[in-house]
């Protein structure tokens, strides 16, 4: 008889391989172009297109269903990123660099996509739903964690191996071949570690069909829901300042002075948005998840909008001012992150809420491809703006975006007493 392998053994390791190569994609490919000459403008546009695999994501997530387990899936995903981060490794010396890297980040975003959906469907068979209560804050301390690594540590790792070698190019180099170990190792380890679920099984071609027409039923139903044109709206429109902001911050901080720029070094924004940045977000979504708890969604709607835009004001302060205080932008920072993660709990609660009746798994993750979608399109055009007006006047366009949050949140009907925990 074998003996049940524990959850601890997998899950923490689970997610914070989830999480790694997202950030990878998503913050830090921004950070390394930046050090490494790439324009504003190219940056965003072409990062931002690396959201797609997470737009469509739910479109292909019956494939993953169908074909093969889930554990096979989480395996070979991981491997094939191990193999990703090897090869970013490889071309960032090269002098064409930026279109090599840029072709494996498309393939790190769909493996990392597709490891998502085999991961969160592995994670509903392998525990009982008693133990996917217990474990469901485990799996997003150690995402945060993989947050913190990705952005605070392994920046904070190149930064130093910029001065230390002498070499942007090979400081990164190092850096994503330290990820692709780790990516590797982890591939391996989940071989091992993780359960076989009996549920886990690759599908008939009969059941394929009936999964692909179940899958069309779904579509149909979500776009039938009441209310699908405001709740739309809603996704694609309520992070249209942070859509185009956090493709800026990362560029703002590292520009020089003379170009609108606070000119930190590669360590101070490992430290400065990476970690404490981290630490305010973290802060900000505990403290958003127990106010809703008490009051409900609807009570707190407002207090988040506010919370998510208004702390946007920092970035027009420190492009005006330009501070050399790392106190001073630390703080600033902190703050805006910590409404931000305050705020920004508004709007999943709503993606749930949304999600409610027939298929609220799907449906929900329906709502997430939107969700990404709303960060991809305004960020591929937040450079050129930016190069267009200079940092000041883009975050004062970004301030006025905030006008589409509060019209898009002015809409939404929601009952009272969801979220709000229930009276024994």
């Amino acid at each position: 008889m074998k003996r049940e392998k524990s959850p601890w053994s997998w899950i923490p390791t689970l997610y914070f391989a989830e999480g790694l190569p997202y950030f990878a994609v998503t913050v830090i490919s921004v950070i390394m172009y930046k050090r490494l000459g790439i324009d504003n403008a190219d940056i965003a546009l072409y990062t931002s297109w690396l959201y797609l695999p997470w737009v469509i994501k739910p479109f292909w997530s019956p494939i993953v269903d169908m074909l093969s387990t889930r554990r096979k899936w989480i395996v070979a995903t991981q491997l094939l990123m191990g193999a990703c981060f090897a090869s970013i490794a490889f071309t960032i010396p090269t002098d064409d660099f930026f279109r090599w890297t840029l072709c494996v980040f498309w393939l790190m975003a769909f493996n990392s996509a597709t490891h998502d959906i085999a991961a969160d469907g592995f994670y509903m068979l392998g525990l009982s739903e008693e133990k996917q209560s217990f474990f469901s804050g485990i799996r997003s301390i150690f995402y945060r964690i993989a947050t913190i690594f990705g952005q605070g540590v392994l920046v904070i790792l190149a930064g130093y191996l910029e001065s230390a070698t002498g070499s942007v190019a090979n400081a990164w180099s190092i850096t994503f071949a330290i990820m692709c170990v780790m990516l590797l190792a982890l591939g391996i380890h989940h071989r091992y570690a993780l359960p076989e679920p009996k549920k886990d099984i690759s599908r008939s071609i009969s059941s394929i069909k009936d999964a692909l027409k179940s899958f069309r039923d779904i579509i149909a139903a979500y776009f039938r829901k009441p209310g699908i044109k405001t709740a739309l709206l809603f996704m694609l429109l309520f992070r249209l300042p942070e859509a185009q902001l956090v493709k800026m911050i990362n560029p703002f901080l590292l520009d020089g002075k003379d170009d609108g720029g606070l000119a930190l070094a590669t360590e101070q924004i490992g430290i400065t948005y990476g970690t404490i940045g981290v630490i305010g977000l973290i802060i900000g979504g505990i403290a958003g998840g127990v106010c809703i708890s008490r009051n409900g969604l609807k009570y707190w709607l407002w207090p988040m909008v506010m919370a998510i835009s208004l702390p946007n004001l920092v970035y027009v302060y420190l492009s005006v001012f330009q501070p050399d205080n790392l106190i001073i932008i630390n703080s600033c920072i902190f703050v805006e992150q910590l409404g931000y993660g305050f705020g920004f709990t508004a709007y999943m609660l709503y993606l749930i809420y949304f999600a409610q009746g027939e298929y609220p798994t799907a449906h929900y993750a329906v709502s997430t491809a939107f969700m990404a979608l709303g960060m991809m399109l305004p960020g591929m055009v937040s450079g050129y703006i930016q190069e267009l007006v200079g940092y000041s006047n883009f975050f004062i366009w970004v301030m006025l975006c905030c006008l589409a949050t509060f019209a898009v949140s002015a809409m939404l009907k929601i009952d009272p007493s969801f979220g709000k925990k229930q009276d024994k």
